[in-house]
């Protein structure tokens, strides 16, 4: 009986290594290694806000959930919501993985043209399409106008909505900053972006695809921090979504310094 009760012991021991192995596969999994390349820098360790400083009026609204950076937005915050890394960049390359989980409200959608413009109708009035939504991004160079959008649109992620809706810019600059291509994947898949930022110019991968390419945003300042956006929410009140709520996550940040 004694030597059943070891083998069974033992039997138990193995399966409780196997286990711990595989969960520590799978913890070790949900950090993806960094792009390939010399100079990588994590700028999110997966675990906490390390590095990051959360706004007091969005704490409820920003946690850690497997591993990524999870917002969930609730409507009537006053100030800034957004997360803002401690350090502040130049000239950097910047790799990051987002999904948005879900789409809520519905939102008057533009339809975009390739020069940056809203197309309108016969009366001049913006064309526009009603769709649920889901809207965030990234800041660079510490200002909300320097923003890389992660959004539901028909024109994609990855555009500039400060310059391209600034009407004093050259029409160059606001073409430039509009996607040329759609590279989102659907609603609930992660994406990644590649974004260089180097002197006034951005160039932003998304998904492998190109969407902007050495875009000129000027008098962008030369240095700032990144921040991670958080507008729109759940209302309580009303008992309702905004359709242009932050419904995002984000993991895998790397950054690199260019020389």
């Amino acid at each position: 009986m004694r030597g059943l009760n070891r083998r069974m012991e033992s039997r138990h021991m193995k399966k409780l290594a196997l286990a711990l192995m595989l969960f520590g596969l799978v913890a070790v999994s949900s950090l993806a290694a960094p792009p390939s390349g010399d100079g990588w820098v994590s700028l999110f360790n997966g675990k906490d806000f390390t590095g990051w400083t959360v706004p007091d009026i969005a704490k409820d609204c920003w946690t850690i959930v497997d591993g990524a950076i999870d917002c969930d937005p609730k409507a009537g915050r006053k100030g800034d919501t957004a997360v803002w890394s401690e350090q502040e960049f130049g000239d950097i390359e910047l790799y990051c993985e987002w999904k948005i989980k879900r789409t809520e409200g519905i939102y008057q959608v533009p339809t975009v043209l390739p020069s940056g413009l809203d197309k309108t109708d016969e009366k001049g009035e913006k064309v526009l399409t009603p769709m649920p939504g889901a809207d965030s991004g990234i800041y660079l160079r510490g200002t909300s106008k320097a923003q890389v959008n992660i959004w539901c649109w028909p024109i994609g992620s990855g555009e500039v909505y400060g310059y391209r809706m600034d009407d004093k810019m050259p029409a160059e600059v606001r073409a430039g900053v509009t996607p040329k291509v759609k590279a989102d994947k659907p609603v609930g898949e992660w994406n990644t972006f590649l974004i260089t930022m180097k002197g006034d110019r951005l160039t932003v991968v998304l998904n492998d695809k190109k969407v902007l390419d050495n875009a000129q945003l000027p008098e962008v300042p030369a240095k700032g921090k990144i921040a991670l956006q958080m507008h729109g929410g759940y209302d309580e009140a009303k008992k309702e979504w905004n359709g242009a709520s932050s419904l995002v996550q984000f993991k895998n940040i790397y950054y690199r310094e260019l020389k």
